[in-house]
């Protein structure tokens, strides 16, 4: 049997595993973020008709420029944004990655501030873009300071930053955005996955959009909308860098049906957004209760909470598996990530959990 081994794949990619998690067949699946409530059945049928409505000429390509979509982002985000602000694509990963393919590339590298998003080096890899991981505090913070003394000392063509930050959960400083921002030779990927989530009085990079030509904000609609299934990301950015995504973007990109349905899913933005609110509160209550046990746990402003756990990691995520509730070992010694879902599976993890007492 052929083996990679066997194929000239790039030296680079040589003892590489892809991304992913577990997906395992277990009660409570609290492991990869996901929203955890179904989409209404009004939504349902709501996409149910638009993509119905795409059928019929299915023999043509969609639109290459998802206009409407991008217009119908573009009002959601509000700051005074345009069709010509935003752009989508198959996930807030693609986004990023044709982002490396514009501003990174062979020669160039990005900085991203660990622990973060373990995508973001495997897209630079993808891309060709060299990687420098910089650091975080010990309590996983990062201040002005310390993000300005290593862009300074790296000199990075693109620069990473998560708020709010995954896996650990908070928030930026809106003063570390516009640290970097000054600082950055390059351009700035403010990457915003899990913004509809944050504690009141966060501020996005959206905000200090406008003058800043080389800021980039990505987002995505599979966390708050619950729309993981449908695959739509995007970014919101200066026309020009707009512009620039897509002279790397692959041809017919987001499929007619996609766009129809986050069309849709968008119309239906105070139904699906609705869980927001409820998955807070979860988020809370496991930060609660888990520091009330005595737990070392991580500031959240997503859907999600870092925890620390004794011992082996892998271990104590084993045990909690073996309990019928799946979280995420993060490859951080000594903490795991629970996604906050609904009161039962919070009820089931926190019962899960005494089992690590």
């Amino acid at each position: 049997m052929t083996t990679l081994d066997d194929l000239p794949i790039r030296d680079d990619l040589r003892g590489r595993s892809p991304y992913g998690a577990p997906q395992l067949d277990v009660p409570v699946r609290l492991n990869t973020n996901e929203n955890s409530y179904p989409v209404p059945e009004p939504v349902v049928e709501a996409i149910g008709k638009a993509v119905a409505a795409e059928l019929r000429d299915l023999n043509r390509y969609p639109d290459r420029d998802a206009v409407a979509l991008r217009a119908d982002l573009a009002a959601y985000l509000g700051h005074g944004l345009t069709v010509d602000h935003v752009w989508a694509a198959n996930g807030s990963n693609e986004i990023q990655q044709q982002l490396l393919q514009a501003f990174g590339g062979p020669g160039r590298t990005a900085l991203g501030f660990t622990p973060a998003y373990s995508m973001h080096p495997l897209l630079a890899l993808g891309s060709g873009t060299g990687w420098v991981a910089a650091d975080r505090d010990a309590d996983f913070g990062l201040t002005a300071a310390d993000a300005v003394a290593q862009v300074r000392r790296h000199r990075p063509d693109v620069v990473f930053l998560c708020s709010p930050n995954n896996p650990t959960g908070t928030a930026l400083d809106p003063s570390v955005v516009a640290a970097v921002l000054d600082e950055a030779p390059g351009m700035v990927v403010v990457d915003e996955a899990y913004a509809e989530f944050a504690r009141p009085g966060t501020v996005s990079a959206l905000a200090v959009l406008p003058g800043h030509p080389r800021l980039m904000v990505t987002r995505t609609m599979s966390k708050a909308f619950g729309f993981a299934g449908g695959r739509l990301g995007y970014l919101a950015a200066d026309p020009a860098v707009v512009a620039a995504v897509q002279l790397v973007r692959l041809p017919y990109h987001l499929s007619a049906l996609t766009q129809a349905a986050a069309r849709a899913a968008l119309a239906h933005r105070d139904a699906l957004l609705g869980t927001v609110t409820a998955i807070m509160e979860q988020r809370d209550r496991i930060v609660a209760e888990l520091r009330a046990r005595g737990h070392r746990v991580a500031d959240s402003d997503a859907n999600f909470v870092l925890f620390a756990v004794d011992g082996d990691q892998g271990a104590a995520w084993r045990t909690l598996l073996d309990a019928g509730v799946l979280v995420r070992d993060v490859g951080l010694p000594g903490w795991l990530r629970v996604t906050a879902g609904t009161p039962a599976e919070t009820d089931a993890f926190l019962s899960a959990m005494e089992k690590l007492s």
